[in-house]
């Protein structure tokens, strides 16, 4: 990212935009919240100086190895306390924290290795494939370090850790424009990009956070944590942190309901990050009614829609606390936000139902046509955003930033309209991904490996509507002549192919794809052809 002059202003000329680097989080916690819990999981907790002498000591030993600013450092580890202190020791640094999705393939994981060019790579020990996989890299991160027990990598977090205890490491000078975090996504076109998110950027965003999702929060709140730290729920947290306030994490990776439950009662949980999809099981399961959840004040869900008989259950069983946000890991999330007194139970003429909320603070929303020219009320076109919350641009990757600006605008590559009030509602997307279960999912990736398989000349994937999920994938195929694959040849052919949350759940065999007048194959025919022909009912067995 390079720096420009700016010019003068008022007579003014500005020099360096230094900012907050933002690990002076954890100093100011130490500073004055020493012994107040920063972290808990299971039995392991650590209070906030504690918390700030981890981050020191893991930063002395990634400085000591040669990280320093503007080094990429690879994370691939399911949520544990190791993965939290890597960010902030990371950022103590000046360097970039690259944190990947932990359910990814071992060849996934190589490619944003080799992406994000980046110099070392912190991996947990359950994944010893990816680690073999990052270091066949070209170039390869120059070291290994693995989080927890197993048999590779050149040293072990913890050691580090032990080895450099009562070191001091100075937060790094940092400008508004220097990375601290490449936040992979798909973006709205294409493979995985790393999205450029810096600490002037994220200031901003922790900020607006808090004045939107949670207000009034302060150290004595407490934040239960249910999704990959890697992504939306990392910055949640990192926000939860700037008040000093108790991240707890579930004791085991499985999404225990019952224990979250247990958690949230003895801990007074007052927020959590999450998905309609957990939102919909904390509401549903037994354990809702057996425990104390009276301190919960915010539920925030993003990354899906909705259904509205979902959103009335869950306002009903545990009242006005839900708060939605509809936001992209390009704006960091903050783009509308519905809180919770816009929520209504029951249907009505003070019920927006369908919307995903109104701007939020100093961001600006427009939905525009194709020339880039805004829309009047309640007319379909582009949702584009601008404000402090928008990302720097991809790292390395000046194709994808010309798409995906226009103008100054970013585009989201969702579609929707603006009512007269300014309240948002998403109508579809400009391109053909999904969503399922908070997971961003793009079908070309799932077709082309399907088209590997030896007896399939076609395919078309898509998402359709789901009352679990959100959505779900759905694998039209043609066999070629001659073949009669069946669903679950090619199920079993595509399981080790890519990452379980992108499986179809239907594979159906058709003799042709229904196709334009220029040999193209719409998604929208092939979804009015799986309504024809009935093979949609399923879902109705689903929704009943």
């Amino acid at each position: 990212m390079s720096s420009v002059t700016a010019a003068p202003v008022g007579g003014v000329v500005p020099m360096s935009r230094r900012v907050m680097n933002l690990a002076h989080i954890v100093t100011q916690n130490a500073r004055r919240l020493p012994a107040h819990p920063a972290f808990i999981q299971g039995d392991l907790r650590h209070d906030w100086k504690g918390f700030d002498a981890q981050v020191s000591a893991l930063a002395a030993g990634l400085k000591a190895r040669g990280i320093g600013k503007g080094d990429r450092l690879l994370v691939h580890s399911k949520n544990c306390d190791a993965m939290f202190v890597s960010m902030f020791a990371t950022f103590r640094l000046g360097a970039v924290w690259v944190p990947t999705n932990f359910r990814l393939l071992p060849d996934e994981v190589a490619y944003l290795a080799t992406a994000s060019g980046a110099k070392g790579f912190l991996c947990h020990g359950d994944f010893p494939e990816h680690a073999a996989a990052v270091a066949a890299t070209s170039p390869a991160p120059e070291f290994t370090w693995r989080i927890g027990e197993g048999a590779f990598g050149e040293d072990e977090v913890g050691a580090v850790i032990a080895r450099h205890r009562g070191e001091r490491i100075e937060n790094a000078a940092v400008e508004h424009d220097d990375p601290c975090w490449f936040f992979f996504t798909s973006g709205t076109t294409g493979r995985s990009k790393a999205a450029v998110l810096t600490h002037g950027q994220m200031g901003f965003v922790i900020t607006n956070h808090l004045c939107d999702l949670v207000p009034n929060s302060t150290e004595k709140d407490a934040s239960l944590v249910v999704a990959p730290l890697s992504h939306g729920a990392g910055v949640h947290q990192l926000m939860i942190s700037a008040r000093g306030a108790t991240s707890i994490l579930l004791p085991t990776e499985r999404f225990d309901i019952d224990e979250a439950y247990r958690l949230i009662e003895r801990y007074r949980v007052s927020n959590i990050f999450t998905v309609p999809t957990i939102l919909k099981m904390l509401v549903e399961h037994p354990a809702v009614d057996q425990h104390d959840h009276s301190s919960l004040r915010y539920i925030i869900y993003a990354g899906a829609p909705m259904y509205r008989e979902d959103q009335k259950a869950a306002l009903n069983k545990l009242g006005k606390v839900i708060v939605q946000y509809f936001g992209l890991g390009e704006v960091t999330g903050n783009i509308t936000v519905l809180p919770p007194a816009l929520h209504e139970a029951e249907d009505g003429p003070n019920a927006r139902i369908g919307t995903c909320g109104f701007e939020r603070t100093g961001m600006q929303v427009q939905i525009q046509d194709d020339d880039g020219k805004e829309v009047e009320p309640g007319v379909q076109g582009e949702i584009c955003v601008i404000g402090p919350a928008v990302f720097a641009g991809y790292y390395d990757n000046p194709e994808a930033n010309a798409k995906s600006f226009r103008n100054g605008w970013f585009r989201t590559g969702d579609l929707g309209h603006m009512d007269a009030q300014g309240f948002v509602y998403i109508t579809g997307r400009a391109s053909d991904m999904y969503i399922s279960g908070g997971s961003n999912i793009y079908p070309r990736e799932i077709e082309e490996k399907i088209l590997t398989h030896p007896a399939i000349a076609e395919v078309a994937v898509l998402g359709v509507p789901d009352p679990v999920w959100g959505e779900i994938g759905i694998a039209v195929c043609v066999n070629r002549p001659g073949q009669n694959a069946t669903e679950g040849e090619i199920a079993d052919f595509l399981g080790p192919k890519i990452a379980r949350y992108k499986m179809p759940k239907r594979f159906l065999f058709w003799d042709a794809l229904p196709k334009s007048g220029y040999g193209k194959v719409p998604k929208r025919l092939v979804k009015d052809e799986l309504e024809k022909r009935g093979e949609l009912d399923f879902l109705k067995g689903k929704a009943s």
